[in-house]
């Protein structure tokens, strides 16, 4: 798993797995922007089922400009994960830099109506340096 992914967090019973890619066929540094896809795995190794409600990240680019980004669930899906499950998602993220990084965490909600959240490792946005 740690080939695949590089950054991890546990809460709870639940892991949360990133992996990054830099996309340069989406990025355009002349114009001042690079874009990632990064790809979110969460694994439930707690004994109840639960249901990812909403997601918070928190944004940093190279400037350390933060934006902050809340929203109902993930790539418009509220998942439920059983206990030994897990669910996958890829999305991505613009920045007007070539580095920042991205940090949050998911709002859950356990099948015994316990509410918590589960953080999302800090991972790092970098674009390969060109050589000029």
């Amino acid at each position: 798993m740690k080939s695949l992914f590089s950054e991890e967090a546990e809460t709870r019973g639940i892991t949360v797995r990133v992996s990054v890619s830099y996309l340069p066929e989406q990025s355009e540094p002349q114009r001042g922007r690079w874009f990632w896809a990064y790809h979110i795995r969460i694994e439930n190794e707690s004994e109840l089922t639960v249901q990812l409600l909403t997601r918070h990240w928190i944004i940093t680019d190279g400037r350390g400009h933060r934006h902050t980004v809340e929203g109902e669930g993930v790539v418009g899906e509220q998942p439920m994960i059983a206990p030994g499950g897990s669910f996958d998602y890829v999305s991505g993220c613009p920045l007007a830099t070539p580095t920042g990084n991205m940090q949050g965490s998911y709002h859950m909600v356990a099948e015994d109506g316990a509410a918590f959240d589960v953080a999302i490792p800090k991972f790092s946005l970098t674009a390969p340096a060109v050589a000029g």
